[in-house]
């Protein structure tokens, strides 16, 4: 008897290509064909049916300027035709420079004893979060505390996909549970929100001194781990209890970071400045793959030496890539003047005003919004599929996941656009609940 196709095999008949491509977070025999992105201008995607999308995630929250900017793409045009590329390695260039120099002045506590002003760079979020978790553990290990190689992270948290960052992402809630014991096991706790739990909190550090090389947090925001929110306030107490105790406080702002949460980095809202944080995605407005991880003085003094084995043994063949440096330093003109940061917060006026009418939705647990983050959650997670292919039906590119249905736009967005993604979320969760009542 002939089985029935695949979503693969139809996709085979359509453009034979298609099989040879594997997706992201994707079962390859039962999800649906991915749509055809040909274009992008502004706050949207065309396909290749001629349909254009009005983006809500940014695509994964990276164009912070929309799509196409022409102080980004005119900067890349330039560095493409003077040198895409060259090795870090026993070479410089004028882009790494300037753009190392422009984080340092911009990070949290610039200008500072606590600046973050050593930036190592990198080509992902994940491989920054490897580097800030083997920058720990080496700090410690030239400073002669060789056992403290353990961290402390958050349940919900997600910090990437490569082996270290999975090792400190929530191991039951998240997505890599299948790799339990295949990965480092570290010292996952709940979020010390409460009196009672701070206090638990400072006794595990207490307690952990000898073992414990850092904690790592995404501030104010945990992103891929479900979209949950925390307080200013409940940020500041962790980082001082960190600081109390000698343990190393690693902000990991790879979502948060470039205006997010409303300002340009989510630290500043809780007026800590971290040991060592980690940037990307929105670096460079989405153009192109670039991310960093940058350190304090205390950090970077400790791998100066005579000795050659206390260097910091890591480097990305494409670390610092002009292409990238030259995408993100044109980005990081774009915020200079502030209007980033006003558009921000028409976003988040926007997204309290029109998501509202969501939390009287049957089977809506909750709808908050942070800056130019709006989310609905919903009480359990239920056709997810169904969403997302309704979403792309209306002509916005929303991808649910888990419980959350989450707008991130590009924060040039128009407000008819705005509009646009807000109505069709009320709408589309208005049909949910009905069909899954």
């Amino acid at each position: 008897m002939t089985q029935p196709s695949s979503p693969t095999d139809a996709g085979a008949r359509r453009d034979p290509r298609l099989k040879h491509l594997w997706r992201p977070y994707t079962q390859m025999q039962t999800e649906a064909l991915p749509l055809t992105a040909v274009e992008t201008c502004g706050a949207q995607i065309k396909l290749a049916d001629g349909r254009w999308l009005i983006d809500g995630i940014s695509s994964w929250w990276t164009a912070c300027h929309g799509y196409n900017h022409e102080a980004i793409v005119g900067a890349m045009h330039k560095q493409l035709d003077d040198m895409p590329h060259v090795m870090l390695g026993g070479l410089t260039h004028e882009p790494a420079l300037q753009l190392a120099t422009r984080l340092a002045q911009i990070l949290p506590g610039a200008g500072t004893p606590d600046a973050l002003q050593h930036i190592f760079f990198s080509d992902s979020g994940s491989v920054a979060v490897e580097v800030a978790l083997k920058m720990a553990v080496q700090y410690w290990h030239n400073k002669g505390s060789a056992t403290r190689t353990r961290f402390v992270a958050f349940q919900h948290a997600y910090h990437g996909d490569t082996t270290g960052a999975m090792s400190v992402c929530d191991p039951e809630e998240g997505m890599h549970a299948l790799f339990k014991g295949a990965i480092p096991e570290q010292i996952i706790v709940e979020l010390p929100e409460t009196v009672d739990q701070l206090a638990a909190f400072e006794q595990l550090l207490m307690g952990g001194q000898r073992e414990i090389a850092g904690v790592i947090i995404e501030p104010l925001v945990q992103g891929a781990g479900g979209m949950k929110f925390h307080s200013p306030e409940t940020l500041a107490a962790i980082a001082d209890c960190c600081k109390r105790h000698d343990i190393l406080f690693i902000a990991d702002e790879i979502a948060t970071g470039f205006g997010r949460t409303g300002t340009m980095f989510a630290c500043e809202q809780a007026e800590i400045v971290p040991d060592i944080m980690c940037i990307g995605k929105a670096l460079t407005g989405g153009a192109i793959g670039m991310a960093a991880t940058a350190a304090n003085e205390k950090i970077f003094s400790a791998f100066l030496s005579d000795d050659a084995t206390t260097a910091f043994m890591h480097g990305p063949t494409y670390m610092a890539n002009p292409l990238a440096a030259a995408a993100a330093n044109a980005s990081l003109g774009l915020f200079e003047d502030g209007e980033r940061l006003e558009q921000v917060e028409r976003i988040e006026d926007a997204l309290r005003e029109q998501l509202e009418p969501c939390r009287n939705i049957p089977g809506i647990a909750d709808v908050r919004v942070k800056g130019a983050i709006g989310v609905v959650q919903m009480a359990e997670p239920r056709d997810i599929n169904w969403l997302r292919q309704r979403f792309a039906e209306l002509n916005v590119w929303i991808r649910p996941f888990g419980d959350v249905v989450y707008l991130m736009p590009p924060f040039i967005i128009g407000a008819d656009e705005l509009t646009a993604l807000t109505g069709a979320v009320v709408k589309v969760m208005n049909e949910w609940s009905k069909r899954t009542g």
